[in-house]
């Protein structure tokens, strides 16, 4: 199995299923931190779980309001904030080195596939 690195505009994912302890890789174009299996596992998790909750809520909402939804694991929190079409995403990392991210609008709409077909080869 070979190493994966995927990127956008304004994004980057990668997975190394050879690296002995961070397998997984976020950043956006002048950032990035490593990620252990699990929080990499967590992250598009949680992304996809977000994504799928605010468009969901599309319906409920008034034309030009802003909506912020969050989930966590043990490992990371993360939250979409904006409309149901276009909004941002950040994450903090809650164990050991910590570290923390943030795309924008722009980015997001082709990181959320990206981190569904991440693994998947």
């Amino acid at each position: 199995m070979e190493r994966i690195v995927k990127s956008g505009d304004g994004w980057r994912l990668g997975w190394n299923p050879q690296a002995l302890e961070f397998k997984g890789l976020v950043g956006g174009d002048d950032w990035s931190i490593e990620l252990t299996e699990g929080e990499l596992d967590d992250f598009c998790r949680l992304l996809d779980q977000l994504s799928q909750t605010i468009s969901q809520m599309a319906d409920e909402l008034m034309d030009g309001e802003r909506i912020a939804c969050e989930a966590e694991s043990d490992l990371l929190w993360m939250q979409v904030q904006g409309f149901p079409e276009s909004y941002t995403v950040e994450f903090i990392l809650n164990q050991g080195r910590r570290g923390e991210g943030k795309w924008s609008v722009e980015a997001v709409s082709s990181l959320v596939p990206a981190a569904k077909m991440l693994k998947i080869f």
